[in-house]
């Protein structure tokens, strides 16, 4: 980021609307803006108070009028930025904003980068790293879930949770120094070895906890993965397009119209799914067309649910070849083409006896018409079934970001160490250490002790213009 005393303008708002907001911020902010422009009462900003809204022109260097405008002043630190603060509200034209935004740079205030105004908040003190972070996610937030877990997040519910877990750390680690600092006493243990033991366990099993809901973060974030496979011409584009609600593939009866893997998402029922239509299964000696085969095979790896299209009864080996492949995973069998199967009820008994007597109630294949769209309801159910999506409320904390997720398992690692080097009976310095190593991961999070300028840049680069 650019100098930081420097005053910062940008548009806040997306082009095209009837209204275009203008954020300016930095010390000199409500003294630029009073600059150019004129209130209709004849007031100078300068004298506004913090929270106030004012009517009037923005002139250019001429004293023409370029637009009639509303000013919010805001003074530091109660602002976003925790900095002097103008927003300028305009009509939305494309040409007018561009001229206010000209005469602000005329005047001494520079363009901001992307993310400026929320880094500013951030060395400001206004919020801590992973609350601006959730600011980005607020803002790319496409289902409810995912807007609950950013406004959680924003509330700072996850900074309060590695709060908490820092002051216990901190406590253990002061009690082990305050050992070395009398190591000539050798009666004196400040900190009780199966006390420090217990609660490092505690600490332990609430860094896992949070790390293990990166899972359900990431797949409500990104869109639960779901693969659909089979053989060609079975409908699996046309599945798709019905899915997305749009032409989305092309749908043809030549064998190996779809050589490479398509993907797009949709909300069910609140959640967003994110589906993948691979190219058909089957041997082949065109090289492009193996290619997106392969391809199909890899994404069966990364779906968190496969749907296994048929248009008719698999072998036995066919059964356990798919049932070996997904492993782990939600299958979900599928007849397609139901409007042109004259039993369904013989082809769920062959199914079900060529799986074997191992086959449940929630194995049972669907039948469906991708063409007609026939009972594909019944499948979205299935999904959201299967995608087994907790109940997310606001006070619930998610983690979502992979850079959390990552630093939460270094400093699982860390603690593990820590208890292993307990149960070793390893000197207080060793086992301290490795608690200071937990403390600097939990710290990466929240901005206290990051390690680096690089990857402050790399946060807030993603952000846009006016945030």
């Amino acid at each position: 980021m650019k100098n930081q005393e420097e005053c910062i303008c940008a548009l806040a708002t997306p082009v095209g609307g009837a209204i275009g907001i203008i954020r300016l911020s930095g010390n000199n902010a409500i003294t630029l803006t009073d600059k150019i422009f004129q209130s209709a009462n004849g007031k100078s900003l300068e004298e506004a108070k913090p929270y106030t809204l004012h009517y009037g022109e923005i002139k250019d260097k001429d004293g023409n009028t370029i637009d009639d405008v509303l000013v919010s002043v805001f003074r530091a630190p109660h602002s976003y930025t925790g900095e002097n603060s103008t927003e300028i509200s305009c009509h939305g034209s494309r040409y007018i904003l561009q001229q206010v935004l000209h005469r602000f740079t005329e005047v001494g205030c520079r363009q901001a980068e992307p993310g400026e105004y929320t880094h500013r908040a951030y060395l400001n003190g206004k919020m801590d790293l992973s609350q601006a972070e959730a600011v980005a996610d607020l803002i790319a937030s496409t289902n409810k879930a995912t807007h609950k877990m950013a406004l959680s997040q924003l509330k700072g519910h996850f900074s309060n949770e590695l709060s908490l877990l820092r002051e216990k750390l901190l406590k253990m680690t002061s009690l082990l120094e305050l050992e070395l600092d009398f190591s000539d006493h050798e009666e004196l243990e400040f900190a009780d070895r199966s006390e420090l033991q217990a609660l490092a366990e505690e600490i332990n099993h609430k860094i896992t906890t949070l790390a293990h809901s990166f899972e359900t973060g990431n797949a409500l974030k990104q869109g639960v993965a779901v693969a659909i496979v089979g053989k060609t011409n079975v409908g699996k584009s046309t599945l798709l397009n019905r899915l997305l609600h749009e032409e989305k593939a092309i749908v043809s009866d030549i064998h190996g119209t779809t050589r490479d893997v398509i993907e797009d998402t949709t909300l069910i029922d609140g959640i967003t799914f994110r589906f993948i239509d691979t190219a058909g299964i089957r041997k082949t000696d065109d090289v492009v067309e193996n290619i997106g085969i392969e391809r199909t095979f890899q994404k069966m790896e990364e779906a968190k649910i496969v749907i296994w299209l048929l248009d008719e009864q698999p072998s036995a080996s066919e059964i356990e070849e798919m049932k070996l492949k997904n492993q782990g995973k939600k299958l979900l069998v599928v007849f397609n083409k139901m409007d042109k199967l004259e039993n369904d009820k013989l082809a769920f008994d062959k199914f079900t006896h060529s799986c074997g007597s191992d086959s449940s109630e929630s194995e049972a294949p669907l039948f469906i018409s991708a063409r007609t769209g026939e009972n594909v309801s019944s499948l979205e159910q299935a999904l959201v079934k299967a995608a087994d999506i907790p109940e997310i409320t606001e006070n619930d904390v998610i983690i979502t970001s992979a850079r959390h997720y990552e630093a939460l398992l270094r400093a699982h690692d860390s603690l593990t160490r820590v208890l292993e080097s307990m149960e070793m009976g390893m000197s207080g310095d060793i086992i301290a250490e490795d608690l200071k190593m937990v403390l600097e991961e939990l710290g990466e999070i929240t901005g206290g002790q990051i390690s680096s300028q690089e990857t402050l840049n790399n946060i807030f680069k993603h952000f846009c213009i006016g945030k």
